[in-house]
């Protein structure tokens, strides 16, 4: 299965693409149900691969960004994959177990349960800005429900993508796992294929591509993407380990990150030792100039630089202030550049960031905060700093996003005991866990009756004593008179 070819010339990728999910298919109608014996194999294959590829991988990564550090490779890629695979691996044959369901007293003495049956092929599209994990963990879902899959890189990752491919082809057969990546001319050539299932992570914009192009054959999606995730400080709560929390999130990979912090909310009366604290806790992790750094990323290409620094200078030419926190460093090392001073109208408000831009809006109550969240699309993440139960549990039940930290950010998405999924503008389904096996399984109801059941009790002719019997009790002796063809319920008068 070792497969040291190199990747196929653009013209001949849309015939590939076909003939690996034909492949596929086929493969999955010979064996379409995997056992749980063979589903772990697989997954302690590539647990075992992932193990061996670390450095190559963490350097590949390093490669496509112009800079990103091995360690942070290792643990926010690397580690958190092998963190889901044990997990699956761990919990696979409970999840595989039929479940038991109480069918309708009607009913009684039948047999009915719930199976859970692997979807087929499954397409995974992945982003560019966490490449093993965001194509490993629906892969690591997808390998557990017993499905087949093809993973579709992105094309500004190619150094990472050939690694990949070359660590997959050496344990999984094609009609198994199978990558493509910046070959193909037009992604849209991925998406259109009829596939069982598709997860996508990305933007909003995109995935509503996605969405659209797989509604051609009715494929269900799980879309993962992002949107304007707010952090939130509230009184009481120490500013300093606030503003530490979040510039380690803006910091983190660069802010290239999904579940990034996007805004601050700060009481009023906080905002500038909240400012200095953030620039502070920066310097500290990262030092003052950024090319002597030997931990942070670089922004991933000139395109998303050029994009980053024109939401800057958009908000600086509409009156606001913007305080760097160290100097840059080569390779597009941007440092965290704080603003404040901000108006409705400036695209920092209204754009997902996605980089090293924090901006640092005052509330005066914390009802003012809460409206603020809630006129935006519902975000992927929201974190709320307070040590007040009461209030989190307000924030909580007055706010909605795919998930939440307190009293920092992020952790949600890599303790896979729990789902990692978005809601409104930030997606659809989920995955991690029992949810990405659920997700990337059919839950199939099988009812059986019972050998002596007397269901021909219910055949017609209709109105035998059983029929009436069992309206009587359900329905009760008969709806209201009043309501008839000529008086409908909607113009009854009360």
């Amino acid at each position: 299965m070792n497969d040291d070819r190199p990747a196929p010339a653009p013209l001949e990728a849309a015939a590939r693409l076909q003939n690996v999910f034909a492949a596929q298919s086929a493969a999955y109608a010979q064996n379409p149900y995997p056992s749980a014996q063979a589903r772990k194999a697989s997954l302690r294959q590539l647990k075992r691969q992932l193990l061996r590829y670390q450095d190559a991988l963490a350097q590949a990564i390093c490669t496509d960004f112009g800079f990103r550090s091995h360690a942070e490779s290792k643990m926010l890629d690397v580690l958190s994959s092998t963190l889901e695979i044990n997990h699956a691996l761990s919990h696979l044959s409970r999840w595989m177990r039929p479940r038991r369901r109480r069918p309708e007293l009607l009913f009684a003495t039948n047999s009915l349960r719930v199976t859970y049956q692997p979807k087929g092929v499954v397409g995974v599209i992945v982003p560019w800005n966490f490449p093993v994990y965001l194509a490993l963990g629906p892969l690591t879902a997808a390998l557990a429900a017993g499905n087949r899959v093809m993973i579709k890189m992105a094309e500004v990752t190619p150094a990472t993508n050939a690694v990949l491919r070359r660590m997959l082809a050496e344990v999984f057969a094609e009609d198994q796992v199978a990558v493509v990546g910046e070959e193909l001319v037009n992604p849209n050539d991925f998406t259109a294929l009829p596939f069982d299932h598709i997860v996508f992570t990305g933007s909003p914009a995109v995935g509503r591509v996605v969405m659209r192009t797989a509604a051609d054959n009715l494929t269900p999606v799980t879309l993962e993407l992002g949107g304007k995730s707010p952090a939130l400080v509230a009184r009481g709560y120490p500013v300093a380990e606030a503003a530490r929390s979040i510039a380690h999130g803006k910091g983190t990979n660069a802010g290239q990150i999904c579940v990034a912090p996007d805004y601050a909310l700060v009481p009023r009366e906080s905002v500038a030792d909240f400012v200095a604290q953030a620039k502070a806790s920066f310097i500290e992790m990262f030092g003052t100039d950024l090319a002597a750094s030997p931990d942070y990323t670089a922004i991933v290409n000139d395109r998303q630089a050029a994009r980053i620094d024109a939401l800057l200078q958009d908000a600086r030419a509409k009156g606001a202030q913007i305080e760097a926190c160290a100097q840059p460093g080569p390779g597009r090392r941007m440092p965290l550049q704080i603003v404040t001073g901000l108006t409705p109208d400036m695209r920092l408000m209204q754009e997902e960031i996605f980089g090293p831009v924090l901006p640092v809006l005052p509330y005066d109550q914390l009802e003012d905060a809460v409206r603020h969240i809630n006129a935006g699309p519902r975000p992927l993440a929201l974190y709320c700093f307070s040590h007040d139960a009461a209030l989190r549990d307000q924030v909580l039940k007055a706010t909605h996003s795919g998930g939440v930290t307190l009293n920092d950010w992020g952790w949600q998405t890599i303790n896979h005991d729990a789902p990692f999924g978005g809601v409104g503008n930030s997606g659809m389904g989920s995955y991690h866990g029992e949810e990405g096996f659920r997700e990337l399984s059919h839950a199939r109801t099988v009812f059986k009756r019972h050998r002596f059941f007397p269901i021909k009790l219910f055949h017609p002719p209709y109105g035998n004593w059983a029929q009436r019997l069992t309206l009587r009790f359900y329905l009760g002796r008969g709806g209201d008179p009043a309501v008839t063809p000529e008086t409908p319920a909607s113009r009854r008068v009360l």
